[in-house]
Order: C-alpha cells, then structure tokens, then sequence
C-alpha cells in the first residue's frame, strides 16, 4: 500500500540498528496526510483490516483444533505392581544411557534398582510412564508447525502427569515438580 500510494521515497537512510539491513524509505509528512487522507486509502484501509480480522478468525480456528486434539487424546496410565513399574523404570532410563540420549550421571549403567535413592526412583518412574506408556511424544510430534503448539504442549504436560498422580499418588509430588520445571524452562504460567 505504501508503494501504490505514495511511489518512490522522498530520502534513503542506512538502517540505523541493522548495518546488513533493508535501507530506510523516509516520506515527507505531507505527501503521507495527503495520501491518507484519499478515498483510495479509506477503501484499502478497510480491505487490510477486514484480512487481518479473518486471519485473525482463522488462526484462532487452527488453535482450537490444536487444543481440540489434545483434549481428545486418551492418556490411560496402567496400573502396575510398584516393584514392576520400578524395574521398568530403572530398565528405560538404563537403556537411554546405553543408547546415548541420557548422561549416566550420579549413577552408573546399568543402574540397579535397589542403588537408587527413592526420590530418583519416583523421578525415573514419572519419566518411564511418561515417554514409555502414554502417547506424549508422539503428541507433541503431532505439535510441531501447529497453531497453538505452546499452549496446547502444556496441556498435554498438564494431563500427562494429572493422569500419573491420579493412578499413583505416591508419584505426585514429582509430577508436580517435573510439571513446574517444565514450566519454568518453557517461559509459562505456573502450575
């Protein structure tokens, strides 16, 4: 709109903050009231506004679908004998040392059940039913280029592990610190 309605600029400048960056087009302020104050500027005006609306609309309608599937998805946690989910939970974290996509840290590979203290236990149990037993990864592929990604991957966090604490209230307070972690890391809202 700038260059049908007001042609060639009247200056050039260096972009002041970019050396790299696009020059500054610089109009005298007449020839701008001038041009904003023409019936084809109104019609133009009218034409951005009613596009930007609509984007707007359709943004918000691609949001909601984000949100939507979230909701939909089924996040059933199973119920294991504590012993079991425990040695699941020291096998996954052995075999994500293994393969390389955890650091060993404090303990070695394998780990052993019987060497890890408690709250690393519920730590390690919170991840395995997370990453192990629920859609969660795939879903937060599925998110990736989605309108409403953020907002719908804390959702997601936020049912994940609500659904982990209600099958295992032992574990709740290490969701709740994972889900505040996570929270703190990504920039949102607390829990």
């Amino acid at each position: 709109m700038i260059r049908d309605l007001l042609g060639e600029p009247d200056h050039i400048r260096p972009n002041p903050l970019f050396r790299a960056g696009a020059p500054m087009a610089l109009y005298r302020v007449a020839r701008v009231e001038d041009a904003e104050s023409g019936p084809d500027f109104a019609a133009r005006a009218e034409q951005a506004s009613r596009r930007a609306a609509a984007a707007r609309h359709n943004a918000e309608r691609r949001r909601e679908a984000t949100l939507g599937m979230i909701r939909a998805a089924p996040i059933d946690i199973p119920d294991l004998d504590r012993r079991l989910l425990t040695e699941y939970a020291v096998a996954h974290r052995n075999r994500r040392v293994d393969s390389g996509a955890e650091a060993p840290g404090l303990f070695p590979s394998p780990a052993r059940m019987e060497d890890v203290p408690i709250a690393v236990r519920h730590r390690w149990e919170v991840n395995y039913l997370r990453h192990a037993r629920t859609p969660y990864d795939s879903l937060l592929t599925a998110l990736r280029g989605r309108v409403g990604r953020v907002q719908a991957e804390l959702l997601l966090r936020r049912r994940v592990y609500a659904a982990i604490a209600a099958r295992y209230p032992d574990l709740a307070g290490e969701c709740d610190r994972q889900l505040a972690r996570r929270i703190i890391i990504d920039g949102g809202e607390p829990p």
